[in-house]
């Protein structure tokens, strides 16, 4: 029997200025947005029960700490939308998937149009959850979220066609991809839920510039805790970890070592970034000021959700937080969630 693989996941965040915070209302949304989801019937028993083990609600919660009760609620139902879409178009076919994101795109533009009968499950889980967002949030940021979920639904289309072609793409290119089906920009437009941004301020060169490098940061810390799943079910090809070490040569621990100084770099141009946001006057300042902060909070939130639900490292992920050290699972195709 071959000896055990064991590798070291960096600790990205061990000088991040973000510490963790949760919002109050957490508990209580996480019950009815649980049960929202569940009364969908998007998967089996056994899968639902796993579903409920990654926890999605603190992700949520976690990411959005000063919402309020409404906000946090949208928020919840977002990131279980993400990942019910998530689950589905990962076992599809490329024609599926195309089907999957043009029944979504379709449910959050016609919100009040009901869904035709035999459409797959996701377009009425959207339509319900957006819905219940549209009486919160402002018609601008309505606007953005759109467009970012179509960058979103795009994107993955893409991942499926090279899944399902098995291409590895180069670091450029991944990132390139990886950048929409991570979600992160429809879920920054979440943060706006009690917020009023006009497009000024969301097109200004350094808040551009500060989402796209949260994004990165995000992108890289999931990369780096779901590769062990990944790599065991035969999914690893849309993974930072697999694409440096085909790309550049490296085993898993220079990967990985290569992928820490790359966040630290992305890391450092933030913080630089941060010093430069613009001002303004009057609560447009503060509402500047609050989404920003939200973004920096959202790249702990990632972090920690990895290891405080069960999604990457079942119920040894504080454990791991501590020690950072992972044993590489043996191959098993074909599990679940």
């Amino acid at each position: 029997m071959p000896d055990e693989v064991v590798f070291h996941i960096p600790d990205t965040l061990r000088n991040w200025p973000w510490p963790r915070s949760i919002n109050p209302f957490y508990e209580e949304c996480k019950k009815e947005s649980e049960e929202w989801c569940e009364a969908f019937e998007a998967f089996s028993p056994k899968a639902q029960k796993a579903f409920n083990l990654c926890n999605f609600n603190l992700l949520a919660s976690l990411g959005y700490p000063l919402l309020n009760k409404d906000g946090c609620r949208i928020a919840c139902d977002l990131m279980n939308l993400f990942f019910v879409i998530d689950e589905h178009s990962d076992v599809a076919d490329n024609d599926t998937v195309r089907c999957q994101m043009d029944c979504v795109m379709d449910a959050l533009r016609n919100p009040h149009k009901p869904r035709p009968d035999g459409e797959g499950i996701g377009g009425e889980v959207t339509r319900s959850f957006w819905m219940n967002a549209i009486r919160t949030i402002m018609p601008n940021v309505q606007k953005r979220f759109i467009d970012a979920f179509q960058l979103y639904t795009d994107s993955v289309v893409q991942q499926a066609v090279d899944r399902n072609a098995h291409h590895i793409r180069d670091i450029k290119s991944y990132f390139e991809v990886r950048r929409d089906t991570i979600g992160a920009k429809p879920s920054f437009a979440i943060i706006e839920v009690n917020l009023n941004l006009p497009n000024k301020v969301m097109d200004h060169p350094v808040i551009k510039e500060l989402t796209n490098l949260c994004i990165d940061m995000i992108c890289i810390g999931n990369d780096l805790y779901s590769y062990n799943v990944e790599q065991s079910r035969g999914d690893e090809g849309h993974n930072l970890v697999t694409i440096v070490m085909q790309q550049l040569g490296l085993d898993i621990h220079d990967a990985l070592r290569w992928i820490s100084h790359l966040h630290d770099e992305i890391a450092a141009k933030f913080l630089e970034a941060w010093n430069h946001i613009p001002v303004y006057s009057g609560p447009l300042d503060f509402e500047v000021r609050r989404y920003t902060e939200g973004l920096g909070n959202w790249v702990r939130a990632n972090d920690q959700w990895s290891f405080e639900s069960e999604r990457y490292f079942g119920k040894q992920g504080l454990v791991i937080q501590k020690n950072r050290e992972v044993v590489l699972l043996p191959k098993q195709p074909g599990i679940g969630l």
